[in-house]
């Protein structure tokens, strides 16, 4: 039986998709919703059935790293990696866990090294940061964890080798559930410190 040509409107979403990634490998922009509404912007589509999901997106961005990235997109995941975890193992008493899109390998040169961290009280993170000399600054992240359930997660960013860091603080309950990813709708995987040096050694 012949395979179905894709349509039209299936062109486009993949076309919007393509652009999507070119404009978060390119312009720096690391919001699926950002990234997807400048590329739809760019073809003169504002119908929401035409936008392509963010599961589409990121397979869009892994294709343009592989075609376009070749070495230096894995030299700059290895060197995110890396602060990572020299990050985790200065945080490690606080059950350090990275997500996002350094740990999913599709991150840029621009991505921001994310992690997760548990405690029940926030502010020993601020006095470890200030006793090793990192100056941080304090923010705020709205996540998802039902389809109407949010939370506002406190966190602070900071730099590890130039690269910077945002560790958001949960309580130490909250490492049993993990935030809804927004790019796939399911739980985020969290790596600890022994995934990443597993992730490491195996870019070796």
């Amino acid at each position: 039986m012949p395979r179905k040509q894709p349509g039209r409107a299936d062109a486009l979403r993949a076309a919007i998709a393509q652009e999507a990634a070119r404009l978060m490998v390119e312009s720096g922009i690391q919001d699926f919703l950002l990234a997807k509404r400048k590329a739809a912007e760019r073809f003169g589509v504002s119908e929401g059935s035409a936008l392509p999901r963010n599961t589409e997106i990121e397979a869009a961005l892994v294709a343009y790293q592989r075609l376009f990235g070749g070495g230096l997109h894995g030299t700059n995941l290895r060197t995110l990696r890396e602060a990572a975890l020299r990050a985790m193992q200065l945080l490690t008493a606080y059950q350090p866990r990275l997500v996002g899109p350094v740990l999913a390998g599709t991150a840029t040169a621009n991505s921001d090294v994310q992690l997760h961290l548990f405690c029940d009280r926030p502010e020993t993170v601020h006095i470890l940061l200030l006793d090793k000399h990192l100056p941080f600054e304090v923010v705020e992240r709205r996540l998802r964890y039902q389809a109407d359930r949010y939370v506002q997660a406190p966190g602070l960013r900071f730099e590890v080798d130039e690269i910077t860091v945002e560790a958001l603080l949960f309580g130490l309950d909250a490492i049993r559930q993990a935030p809804i990813s927004p790019v796939d709708g399911k739980p985020m995987r969290r790596a600890d410190i022994a995934d990443v040096q597993a992730l490491l050694a195996s870019t070796n």
